[in-house]
């Protein structure tokens, strides 16, 4: 069967647009459908021991999720962990209200943009991203404080460490505008002597951190805790 030049004609520019636009074909990829399962976990969860209110919820992606210790980390602390599958920005969006806005918060931690990077998103869109996920915590708990977690370099992503670099910096300069709204720097300190991330706090796929690097967290992130 043959096309219509201008159909090809078409089919072409659509495609150089999607090589060119960074993220355009990655932003269909974030999908919070996919995580209802686990959501509805932390629902029946709550229904058989409702978490406490006021308390602080950490939020975002797998590094929150497999902080297994993370009461233990925060005695006498009412921490509430919420992470959830190798969730981007917009997915947590979508969920906050059903794992933040039921447990009134005052204070919420988040950890999340590597995956976004990951599938393609540019820092600016991480930035775009995040302030939509404080709007969204904000329109309904308007006093609730924010923290956001810097983006770590880890050896399994390196290849796009600037774009990490950038988004931090940029949410970080955003942070700084709003009272409510704070970064909490990790990256810095997941580093070794030689600028490269720590060898010996990774678990096997050198994404994800082990006790070493939970601790890193832990003695940084700690203070921040209201």
């Amino acid at each position: 069967m043959t096309r219509p030049r201008g159909f090809l004609a078409a089919l072409a520019s659509l495609l150089v647009a999607l090589t060119l636009v960074p993220g355009a074909a990655a932003a269909e990829k974030a999908d919070p459908k996919r995580w209802e399962p686990e959501i509805r976990e932390f629902e029946q969860a709550d229904a058989a021991m409702a978490p406490p209110k006021d308390g602080i919820v950490f939020i975002g992606s797998s590094s929150i999720r497999l902080w297994t210790t993370l009461s233990m980390d925060f005695p006498g602390m009412p921490v509430i962990n919420r992470g959830f599958g190798g969730s981007q920005l917009p997915e947590v969006t979508a969920f906050v209200g059903r794992i933040v806005t039921p447990y009134r918060p005052r204070q919420v931690i988040v950890y999340c943009g590597g995956n976004d990077i990951n599938e393609g998103r540019s820092a600016e869109d991480v930035l775009a991203d995040s302030k939509a996920l404080a709007a969204a915590i904000h329109a309904t708990l308007p006093g609730a404080r924010i923290a956001f977690i810097t983006i770590g370099p880890n050896p399994a992503r390196w290849s796009q460490i600037e774009t990490v670099r950038t988004a931090n910096r940029l949410v970080a300069a955003w942070a700084a505008t709003d009272p409510r709204v704070s970064v909490i720097d990790v990256f810095h300190a997941m580093l070794g002597p030689d600028g490269l991330p720590k060898p010996d706090i990774f678990v096997e796929d050198r994404l994800h951190m082990n006790a070493k690097g939970y601790a890193i967290w832990r003695g940084i992130i700690g203070p921040h805790l209201r």
